[in-house]
């Protein structure tokens, strides 16, 4: 299968930004850039096998084609979408947060 270049939203790129601004200040600075390490990871992965993710939050919020890629080491999951030519990363989100929520708002 052919690699898809990945495309994070707005809010996506935030939630990254506001993961390793939190391990910076809590002086975790190797966190910061192991949580670098597997985002990226994970990005190449759905990169490569898009379909892989699980859609089960995407059908409970009626978003069928949404995704979501669970991070190796931290407990953050990718939530994206498929398109033709690349993949749309809608959001970058804690799994202790209020997920639903904050996909509706990136809807």
């Amino acid at each position: 299968m052919k690699r898809k270049s990945v495309i994070p939203r707005t809010l996506a790129t935030q939630d990254v930004e506001q993961a390793i601004e939190y391990y910076l200040e809590e002086q975790a600075v190797q966190a910061a850039l192991g949580f670098i390490d597997d985002l990226e990871q994970a990005y190449d992965h759905i990169a490569r096998h898009p379909a892989s993710g699980s859609p089960r939050l995407g059908h409970e919020l009626n978003l069928p084609d949404l995704r979501s890629w669970p991070l190796n080491t931290f407990p953050y999951r990718v939530f994206y979408r498929e398109a033709t030519d690349h993949i749309d990363v809608w959001r970058v989100l804690h799994q202790k947060r209020d997920i639903p929520s904050s996909l509706q708002s990136a809807d």
